[in-house]
């Protein structure tokens, strides 16, 4: 549904010097700085795939889907979406993705949302009984219907999120881009908006490419996740299978029982800590996990012990930090 191929896109900026008289210099002799927002990048995804995309901010990941979405045109390599190159911006085109922006909005601030979605029904030229069901279902799924004559200015954040996607799935899209669809929302709204998402894309097969910064998210609705950093991609594939040294580990948290444990503790493996309550945490490799484990309960009672997964958000940043 989606190949891109070694796309690039060059920013040139004017780099001015500091004073009135840099201004000066600057109308004869201008400096530029050149920044490649997106540097070959190259990825393929299959129909009614769920991808996440992720990267530190200014890794690219909005210019990637700008370029997606034929909003930007690429200063090299090529994309195609659904047999389409998004660059030409054909009517046909337009008419099978949607781009949701988090911290942009697409509705018309001051009207109702049912306004908006009404214009965005003429704009696509979309029949009254197909238009009427579409709205239905998906007001519906989000539970907002009570809120469709509400001004959009007095909506909250997550209610206007809510708003945002239905206005961009009312023409059916086959491609949906999502720029952090959660961002600034509580958790509530949060987990709602994950479970619409992932109840969509299993029933119509839509496929969807996520940029998001809450790692619950992706960890909820991707298996597979394409990392980029400074640019370039660092990784592609399995979200169960990020190859680091972090992902192969394991943290033991466990709170000692009294003070018949060693203050001085010390894992066979890996690396301990102790917080201002005397309980350890412990990071080891997952091979070490059973003989640590059975250390920690032979050298004194132990009230509680836990054994955890990496959070996915350390081993993001053990990527990011091993691709500078």
């Amino acid at each position: 549904m989606i190949e891109v191929e070694h796309l690039t896109r060059v920013f040139r900026t004017y780099k001015k010097q500091p004073g009135f008289w840099g201004g000066v210099k600057g109308l004869f002799h201008r400096q530029f700085d050149e920044v490649a927002a997106a540097n070959d990048i190259s990825f393929s995804i299959n129909e009614g795939e769920f991808v996440g995309f992720l990267g530190p901010n200014g890794a690219g990941k909005t210019t990637t889907l700008k370029m997606l979405s034929g909003l930007i045109y690429p200063t090299s390599g090529r994309a195609r979406v659904a047999g389409h190159d998004p660059s030409q911006r054909a009517t046909a085109y337009r008419r099978l993705f949607a781009l949701v922006l988090g911290q942009k909005n697409q509705l018309w601030w001051d009207l109702p949302a049912i306004e908006s979605f009404h214009l965005l029904r003429h704009i696509y030229g979309l029949d009254a009984a197909d238009y009427r069901k579409t709205l239905d279902e998906l007001v519906d799924l989000l539970g907002v219907r009570e809120k469709l004559s509400t001004q959009v200015r007095e909506l909250s954040l997550g209610e206007r999120m809510k708003m945002e996607l239905i206005a961009a799935l009312l023409h059916r899209p086959r491609v949906l881009f999502l720029d952090e669809p959660t961002i600034g929302l509580d958790v509530v709204s949060q987990r709602a908006v994950r479970q619409f998402l992932r109840d969509y894309n299993r029933r119509y097969r839509v496929t969807i490419l996520l940029t998001s910064h809450y790692m619950a998210d992706i960890k909820e609705l991707c298996e597979r996740v394409i990392v980029i950093h400074r640019g370039r991609k660092i990784y592609d594939g399995d979200l169960a299978r990020l190859d680091t040294p972090g992902s192969q580990g394991k943290i033991i948290r466990f709170a000692p029982s009294g003070s018949g444990f060693p203050a001085d503790w010390r894992p066979l493996s890996g690396t301990a800590t102790r917080d201002a309550e005397g309980n350890f945490t412990v990071h080891v490799h997952s091979a070490q996990v059973v003989a640590v484990s059975q250390q920690i309960l032979a050298a004194g009672p132990v009230a509680d012990i836990t054994i955890e997964d990496v959070p996915l958000e350390d081993i993001i940043a053990e990527l990011f930090t091993a691709a500078r």
